[in-house]
């Protein structure tokens, strides 16, 4: 993996000297251009998720020796470390499923009795210490190198800030819900097992060996009305909860066979988000709502809308040879050449705004040869 990255900065190394010739050899000062194969050579080798996991450790870790703590990263497998949160209301089967989870992906599970001894178990802690309770456990050998499951924590949206604060960024956040009448009847069958302290349960989840059959007995640590006052409390909460994760988080029917949930479950848990540089054709008839359907894009997302049309337009007024050649085509009503136009799209897509924040181009391609060709040498990716 070290080797890799060298390859990396290598790579960009090359670029960015091309860049200081040519600005040296030409007087004028012209725009910044970034190859276009730069930005395909990230998303390859995901280079923006690799740099971004490697600023994520440091803020949460906070090495003495920032450096030889990013070679050690970079040395371990990145793919293989999970940071999960399971959330949910009481009695939803998170512990079940966190430690299923946790065994299938040889991670950590870390809940919240695992965090406190039994007199804090009684007590609401303040969020201060609750963060460093959960911070210092996870920056731990066994969960820096393993990855973790978090189950039930947090429990309120100030929290979830608080730890992201702190520096706990998880990968996936997944919420189990189920319906009140369900949650209060899985209250009134819960079993656990003494010697193991698994959950189970007369009707939803019942052990496959007899003899841990034989000694489960019927959870007594909350009464009714605690548990109701529990599930009040966590309805309260679930909406600003999830809203501090939503762009990582999924939601959970749990109101259905165990093992369907475990591998919907299991199933995001395993999908990886990766940062790629928008390159977006916009395509459609003419009317259709293209250009304001652009505008809207690059509004919101901060790309940089690229009309073809304005374009050739915009160049063929700068007087300089290409625009003259252009507007010669311009002016006579003929199409421009696909060479130009290809000419014109790659200068202004190769400039640092396009190739920092992406770009969403419509007008062109118009047929199905000029989207090979822009396919092979742009290589649009939405």
């Amino acid at each position: 993996m070290v080797h890799q990255l060298e390859i990396h900065l290598e790579f960009f190394r090359f670029f960015r000297k091309k860049q200081r010739q040519s600005v040296l050899m030409d007087e004028t000062v012209k725009p910044l251009r970034v190859p276009p194969q730069v930005s395909l050579y990230g998303d390859k080798h995901n280079i923006s998720h690799l740099v971004q996991g490697l600023m994520s450790s440091l803020v949460i870790h906070q090495p003495e020796d920032p450096i030889d703590f990013l070679i050690r990263d970079l040395r371990r497998n990145r793919e293989d470390v999970p940071r999960v949160l399971l959330l949910g209301p009481p009695a939803v089967g998170k512990h079940t499923l966190a430690r299923r989870l946790s065994a299938e992906l040889r991670a950590v599970h870390v809940t919240r009795d695992s965090l406190l001894d039994q007199s804090e178990r009684l007590q609401e802690l303040p969020v201060e210490l609750l963060v460093r309770l959960v911070h210092q456990r996870l920056t731990e050998t066994d969960c820096f190198n393993r990855g973790w499951v978090l189950e039930g924590i947090p429990q309120t949206r100030q929290q979830a800030l608080s730890l992201q604060q702190a520096g706990v960024i998880p990968e996936h956040v997944v919420v189990l819900e189920a319906p009140d009448g369900v949650l209060l009847e899985r209250f009134r069958g819960k079993l656990v097992d003494p010697l193991t302290g698994d959950v189970y349960h007369q009707t939803f989840v019942w052990p496959v060996d007899d003899f841990v059959a034989q000694r489960l007995e019927e959870d007594r640590s909350t009464s009714e009305e605690q548990r109701l006052a529990e599930l009040q409390r966590y309805r309260c909460e679930v909406t600003g909860l999830s809203s501090a994760y939503q762009h990582v988080l999924k939601v959970v029917n749990a109101d259905q066979p165990h093992t369907d949930v475990y591998q919907q479950v299991a199933s995001f848990v395993r999908t990886r988000h990766r940062s790629r540089t928008p390159r977006i054709l916009l395509v459609g008839p003419p009317g259709s709502g293209k250009s304001l359907q652009a505008r809207l894009l690059s509004e919101k997302y901060k790309m940089v809308d690229v009309c073809c049309g304005q374009l050739l337009r915009s160049v063929s007024a700068e007087g300089s040879v290409l625009g003259e050649e252009i507007r010669s085509h311009l002016d006579d009503g003929r199409p421009v050449p696909d060479s130009l136009v290809l000419q014109v799209l790659e200068e202004r897509l190769s400039r640092v705004d396009c190739s920092c924040r992406g770009w969403i181009l419509h007008g062109f391609p118009r047929d199905l040869q000029q989207a090979k060709t822009l396919q092979e040498t742009l290589q649009p990716n939405r």
